[in-house]
């Protein structure tokens, strides 16, 4: 009645209950309750006017055909929620990510002196980002410096 190779089979079954039962032996014991992770906080809502504040990073894109290199700035933040909430925003706590648009040379040299430091900027036009490519969660289209 026993086949061939029946012990081998019999080990290997052995051997992958084991398997399987190792992650739940390792569990905390009934009666001791695991802590829930906590809910993530409610964001704050972010409008033209606030101040955004964080570490500003430098990054070195290229743009266009050409690919000429163009300096990019992103804020990271606390979680904030836009008004409207399209694009790639929808997220349940909101964008910590904020991609920093200049306009001319001299918001660029103006940011090189907050590069890697706490910075706060007044946000006048913001929008969610469109495309899964981009870097940020949010673009800042129009913002000034705040002095501390």
């Amino acid at each position: 009645m026993t086949k061939r190779r029946f012990g081998k089979r019999l080990s290997f079954g052995v051997a992958m209950m084991a398997v399987l039962a190792a992650p739940a032996a390792m569990s905390a014991p009934a009666g001791i309750e695991q802590e829930a992770e906590p809910a993530p906080k409610a964001a704050k809502l972010i409008k033209a006017g606030d101040v955004l504040s964080g570490e500003l990073n430098a990054m070195k894109v290229r743009a266009g055909k050409l690919g000429k290199r163009v300096a990019t700035y992103q804020v990271t933040s606390e979680p904030r929620r836009l008004s409207t909430a399209n694009g790639l925003c929808g997220l349940e706590t909101g964008p910590e990510t904020f991609q920093i648009v200049t306009n001319n040379d001299a918001q660029v040299a103006q940011l090189k002196n907050f590069v890697g430091k706490e910075v706060s900027l007044k946000v006048d036009e913001v929008a969610c980002s469109q495309e899964a490519g981009q870097m940020s969660d949010a673009v800042v289209t129009k913002w000034s410096v705040v002095k501390h």
